[in-house]
């Protein structure tokens, strides 16, 4: 079977292999067991892999590039357009060829695979859509065009389209799906965890507007300025670190606030392991992974309440929903670190919940898609 994948994310070669995202690749190497030839489309760049990097598994892989675009200026939308005949045809030509089509969305080489894939009816498809499907959302419009094409059942045919969560007027082709990191093997006894001492907290995630990773802190802050004995482990690289660094230091909160940057697998599950509390306050996310491991090693995860978040704590029953209010929140986690019986009941739900969703289902499930 020839499936071709077409996603927006950056690779890198390196020594003949490819690499990118690990959460991304780890995924895609499960998708790639059931399959005897991967031809990927996506943007190739020069450059070393980080260490959230990883390389693709499979044996017998044909590598497309395609140039980066985006339209979010005047200028970026002219340079695209003279990009978009070979851009097209690119991807016309990897459809035509393809016994599978696979679709990674939203994004924008997902965008241009949505029309495209119109001309392909019979061949069989998979999109995987990791943002949020929630139809009243707030959502660029790309992204809803995207949603609109995957959801009509005139001009997308022959498709499975994998949604985190169930929303209202899903169409006969959308599923409801989920995502996993870790094997049945890995789980381990949960360790009790008293709120005695330093209670830590963990932020893992881009270091970006949309994640909030500034907004982490200031609980971090409130909470320790109301007395509380907390500290907050921040996991990830990106253009807010600068400002992160700054308020770190304009506010003194050096020996409770620590930019552990980008790290290993093993470095944040371990990490993982010796928090008290997961949290992320983002704006938007499809399933946060970092949330559904956090639980997944004990745990107690703090998110905002967007996309499919609220089902995944239970509507508080598994977790503290965040109201982007910092008197609110603050009071919110004080209650919990009150009250060693409710952290424990939280804890031991959310873990429980979590770890229904292992890697062995999520093969299971995939092989179910394209065999």
């Amino acid at each position: 079977m020839k499936f071709v994948l077409f996603t927006h994310v950056p690779h890198i070669k390196e020594s003949n292999q490819y690499y990118a995202y690990a959460p991304y690749v780890k995924e895609m190497n499960i998708w790639g067991k059931n399959v005897n030839e991967l031809i990927i489309v996506a943007p190739l760049f020069s450059g070393n892999k980080t260490l959230i990097d990883i390389s693709y598994s499979h044996q017998n892989i044909q590598f497309l590039p395609v140039p980066s675009f985006d339209v979010l200026s005047i200028k970026s939308i002219f340079i695209t357009l003279l990009k978009l005949p070979n851009l097209v045809w690119i991807l016309f030509k990897a459809m035509k060829n393809a016994d599978h089509i696979h679709l990674r969305c939203p994004g924008n080489i997902g965008l241009l695979g949505c029309f495209i894939q119109i001309l392909f009816p019979n061949t069989p498809k998979t999109a995987k859509y990791a943002g949020n499907w929630d139809p009243k959302s707030k959502q660029p419009l790309t992204y809803k065009l995207q949603q609109w094409i995957l959801k009509n059942t005139f001009l997308t045919r022959n498709i499975q389209v994998l949604v985190y969560g169930e929303w209202e007027g899903m169409t006969s082709n959308i599923k409801p799906f989920f995502t996993a990191s870790y094997a049945l093997n890995e789980i381990v006894p949960i360790v009790q965890k008293k709120l005695i001492g330093i209670v830590d907290f963990i932020f893992v995630g881009a270091l970006v507007k949309g994640k909030h990773p500034l907004y982490a802190i200031q609980l971090m802050e409130n909470l320790h300025l109301k007395g509380y004995s907390v500290r907050l482990s921040v996991y990830g690289e990106g253009p807010e670190r600068e400002i992160l660094e700054d308020y770190i230091a304009t506010h003194t909160l050096e020996k409770i606030v620590s930019l552990q940057g980008n790290q290993t697998q093993d470095i944040v599950k371990k990490a993982y392991l010796d928090s008290h509390f997961v949290v992320l306050p983002s704006d938007s996310e499809g399933w946060p992974k970092v949330i559904a491991e956090g639980m997944f090693w004990g745990c107690v995860p703090i998110a905002t309440a967007i996309s499919c978040v609220p089902y995944m704590l239970d509507y508080g029953n598994r977790g503290i929903l965040l109201q982007q209010d910092l008197e609110k929140d603050s009071t919110q986690i004080a209650v919990v670190l009150h009250d060693q019986n409710e952290y424990d009941a939280k804890r031991n739900k959310a873990a429980e919940w979590s770890r229904r969703f292992t890697l062995d289902v999520f093969e299971d499930a995939i092989q179910e898609l394209i065999v």
